[in-house]
């Protein structure tokens, strides 16, 4: 066999030579090319490799990171490309359609710019979720993640310059950033690494810590002593940034000053509880609600949350206005969330005064 001889009556050096180098044995079946051609291209130190099953290489050398992503999905998805002609004309076969595949745990988090995620060149394997009845094997660089749920994917550039996440490359689909730690958490043993994961999920705004604490739930890694830990930590960086925005929100929207983190107390009498923001003058009291509930969790979690509903039928009954504000309100909706607040101390003078309490720091 004349190796020089084109494979087909469409040669695909183009596609070799240009950005698309990563085709399954379908496409290539597409573009006139014989299962035992592909064998003949891919034998050892021939110009083509088979990357995955189904999946060829169309160059000799390493793969990129870029190129292993595609390959994965590729894998996963490649029946579904099966029998899709070539159009008459073009150069390149159509955009790739990788169905409800989706790149998650450590790769997904790189990609979604995490500073303390691995980067990807460093990777043996990159995650990929698929539906739970999918019948796949994890193989090279591919690991299948089953999951009955499939979230919603954001589709995300592949970084030009893999040291720097940048966009550049040809978009990928991957997992939300909660599902994506939480795979990711899922095959982490080491305290320290999780830690900074979760916390970068909330420091650099990518998500709220109860949407992470759902998906670590839900994955059942919270009967994991390194996992609780981190848990802790990420419940508590939550808390600071969402009381860093209360503050914000009330001097850049011109709300009045209140008093911050204080008791109540009725004169000679109980504790009313503890609060984020109080106007006295106005008898409002603001609460921020930075709970992340974990169903099967800890057991204190319902006493937690019944004592806040006691607290605030308590200060009502007293004449107390009280609103509840969540991280992600302020976060996504700060001027709507002052909007509310502004509106509770307007509505004060048509109310009843309120009982008297005493206000002290907390």
């Amino acid at each position: 066999m004349n190796h020089n001889t084109p494979l087909s009556p469409r040669p695909l050096h183009h596609l070799a030579d240009g950005g698309r180098r990563v085709l399954t044995t379908a496409q290539l079946r597409a573009h006139g090319v014989s299962a035992a051609e592909t064998s003949e291209q891919c034998r050892p130190g021939g110009p083509w490799q088979q990357l995955l099953p189904g999946v060829v290489l169309l160059h000799p050398g390493p793969p990129t990171s870029e190129e292993r992503l595609h390959a994965v999905l590729m894998y996963t998805a490649r029946e579904r490309t099966a029998g899709v002609p070539v159009q008459p004309g073009a150069d390149e076969p159509p955009a790739p359609s990788y169905g409800e595949a989706m790149i998650t745990g450590l790769a997904a988090l790189t990609l979604h710019g995490f500073s303390s995620a691995p980067p990807l060149p460093s990777l043996d394997a990159f995650d990929v979720l698929v539906p739970r009845l999918r019948r796949l094997r994890s193989t090279g660089c591919a690991r299948i993640v089953r999951t009955p749920d499939l979230p919603v994917p954001v589709r995300v550039a592949v970084p030009q310059a893999l040291d720097s996440v940048r966009a550049g490359g040809s978009p990928v689909p991957v997992a939300p950033v909660p599902r994506a730690l939480a795979d990711a958490v899922a095959g982490l043993k080491d305290a320290d690494t999780v830690r900074r994961l979760l916390t970068e999920a909330v420091r650099g705004g990518h998500c709220e810590p109860t949407a992470v604490v759902r998906e670590l739930t839900r994955a059942r890694l919270l009967n994991r002593p390194h996992v609780v830990d981190a848990v802790d930590s990420l419940l508590a960086e939550g808390r600071a940034m969402a009381e860093s925005r209360l503050y914000r929100m009330v001097r850049e929207h011109g709300l009045p000053d209140p008093v911050w983190n204080v008791d109540l107390r009725l004169p000679g009498g109980p504790h009313l509880g503890g609060l984020d923001a109080y106007w006295p003058e106005h008898a409002v009291a603001l609460e921020l609600d930075t709970r992340a509930p974990r169903p099967g969790g800890r057991p204190d979690d319902d006493a937690q949350g019944s004592e806040y509903s006691r607290k605030r039928e308590h200060l009502e009954r007293l004449g107390i206005t009280v609103v509840r504000l969540g991280p992600r309100g302020l976060r996504d909706a700060m001027e709507q969330q002052a909007a509310v607040v502004r509106t509770a101390l307007m509505a004060s003078a048509d109310r009843d005064p309120a009982a008297y309490v005493v206000v002290l720091p907390r």
